[in-house]
């Protein structure tokens, strides 16, 4: 039996941005470059089950202690 790892409660939530209007959006916002995130694999667990190819930008959304919960942006890159 296969188990869905997004439904594990360690990870967090990641979703991929629409490239044409939130991308866009988003690098305005952090005033960088796409080649300036932070990178993930295409290997990676998590970037397979969501079917993410590589050039993607991933927002991911985790729960935290201080802030209620953090953002973060990631790009999808060949391992």
């Amino acid at each position: 039996m296969k188990k869905d790892i997004l439904k594990h409660e360690l990870v967090p939530e990641h979703v991929i941005l629409s490239e044409q209007k939130d991308v866009k959006k988003v690098l305005t916002e952090l005033n960088i470059r796409k080649d300036q995130l932070p990178k993930i694999n295409s290997d990676d667990p998590v970037i397979k089950a969501i079917e993410a190819e590589v050039g993607d930008v991933i927002k991911i959304t985790r729960k935290s202690d201080t802030a209620g919960k953090f953002v973060t942006y990631r790009v999808v890159q060949q391992n």
